[in-house]
């Protein structure tokens, strides 16, 4: 067999810092220590030791040894915090460099052996990318739920039940015909714990599409005619000047964007081209944009200035009165803003906080947060429904393998010695 390589990376923020985290790992990583330090410190145990290259000192590092398969990645792991200056970081990085057996790591190569000796699995995986990621409170909670296993131990109990239908539907087909000690319930048995099982993981599904746009993000798009405020409103949600603005009609020719935190919610706000009857192709163009992004949105804020009059307000978007500073009509049920004054600024970024925490499920702890994900859960249910509703039990099998296939590659762990373990185990065939 040949070994794996030692790999090594700075896993900190680039240079400069105050502090940078060089990881390797691997069946070398003793060694590099050896090699660096002189010594090996006690596992788990922060040491100051100093490290030096051929002789020549690199660094005083606070250095730390985890042995296999205690470690993040389940290799030799050791970490060496060194001071975050770029010709320090650049020094040791490249006396690793020089040691047998060692080389760069690639991206996600840590994770990834992580994966590979069974100390995480994809859904964790998943999670860890998105905490990294994570730009908001709201965020961060749900990366970390999932990088902590919350979908993954939901994921173990539905691969335990699936498990044991499979496995005593595997008997009664492989050997119920020879051994009076297996399990030989009837199909119709079976049929209230399988969908029992599809309506719990579609329970799940359900939420899917708050977690979704928890994750990504929301999309808030400004809509009106030319001179409506958009641009002006834009900039005061912002606080800073983000859009130009001009008396003159039509100057926002493309889409402008600005992050904003909701609440803890991530929304990108989409500054448009004025809509109307475009006078050349670049606004024209602006236009088309325009209503295409809002097709394309989470959330569409329609402007109506003071000037005008039977606007075409697409369902569903939130009408605010632009321009109140220098309005005379009645407010009417209609929030009213100014960008000049701040005049409604406060309720409309409430009511922006307030729908974002809707359109994201504010308080839903929902574990299914990407397409993938969703994707193998939903072939997993299908199968399960699939199952119930099929009275051959050859069949019925067939179905409960997919399901079984799919929520494997939902953790990313398949294989049929569970099924095996399970039959030869339980119901002592073979005795």
């Amino acid at each position: 067999m040949i070994e794996k390589k030692t790999i090594f990376s700075l896993s900190s923020g680039r240079p400069p810092a105050g502090v940078a985290v060089v990881r390797v790992s691997g069946p070398a990583a003793g060694a590099a220590l050896l090699a660096l330090g002189g010594r090996m410190p006690s596992p788990r145990r922060a040491t100051l030791v100093r490290l030096r290259d051929a002789g020549t000192a690199i660094d005083d590092a606070l250095v730390l040894w985890f042995p296999a398969p205690a470690s993040f990645t389940g290799e030799d792991v050791a970490e060496l915090h060194v001071t975050g200056g770029p010709a320090v970081v650049a020094a040791l990085l490249r006396a690793l460099g020089t040691i047998e057996g060692l080389r760069p790591a690639e991206p996600g190569e840590f994770t990834r052996r992580a994966f590979d000796n069974g100390k995480l699995d994809l859904t964790e995986a998943e999670g860890l990318a998105d905490l990294i990621d994570a730009e908001t409170e709201a965020q961060r909670r749900q990366a970390l739920r999932q990088a902590s296993g919350g979908l993954r131990a939901l994921a173990t109990d539905w691969h335990d039940r699936l498990l044991s239908i499979l496995a005593e539907t595997e008997a009664s087909l492989d050997f119920g015909e020879d051994e009076e000690d297996v399990s030989t319930r009837l199909v119709e048995g079976e049929a209230p714990e399988i969908i029992a099982l599809a309506r719990e993981i579609d329970g799940h599904l359900g939420n899917y599409r708050f977690a979704e746009r928890l994750r990504r993000g929301l999309t808030i798009v400004l809509l009106g005619a030319p001179n409506a405020g958009k641009s002006s409103l834009i900039n005061a949600l912002a606080r800073r000047e983000v859009a130009i603005v001009s008396p003159e009609a039509g100057t926002t020719r493309d889409l402008i964007e600005v992050q904003l935190d909701l609440g803890g919610v991530a929304a990108t706000l989409v500054d448009t081209a004025g809509l109307r009857d475009a006078e050349g192709a670049i606004e024209a163009e602006g236009v088309r944009r325009a209503r295409q992004r809002a097709d394309e949105a989470d959330l569409v804020v329609f402007l109506v200035g003071p000037e005008d009059r039977g606007a075409a307000i697409p369902a569903g978007a939130v009408t605010v009165q632009s321009k109140a500073d220098i309005r005379s009509d009645p407010m009417g049920e209609q929030l009213r803003v100014s960008a000049v004054t701040g005049e409604g600024l406060a309720a409309l970024e409430a009511l922006l906080i307030e729908r974002a925490g809707t359109l994201a499920g504010a308080g839903h702890d929902a574990l299914v947060t990407n397409a993938r994900q969703r994707d193998a859960l939903v072939e997993c249910r299908d199968a399960l429904i699939a199952a119930a509703e099929e009275n051959d039990p050859v069949l019925r099998a067939e179905s409960l393998r997919a399901a079984m296939r799919a929520l494997g590659r939902l953790t990313g762990r398949v294989g049929v010695e569970d099924i095996l373990d399970i039959v030869f185990g339980r119901f002592c065939i073979g005795k």
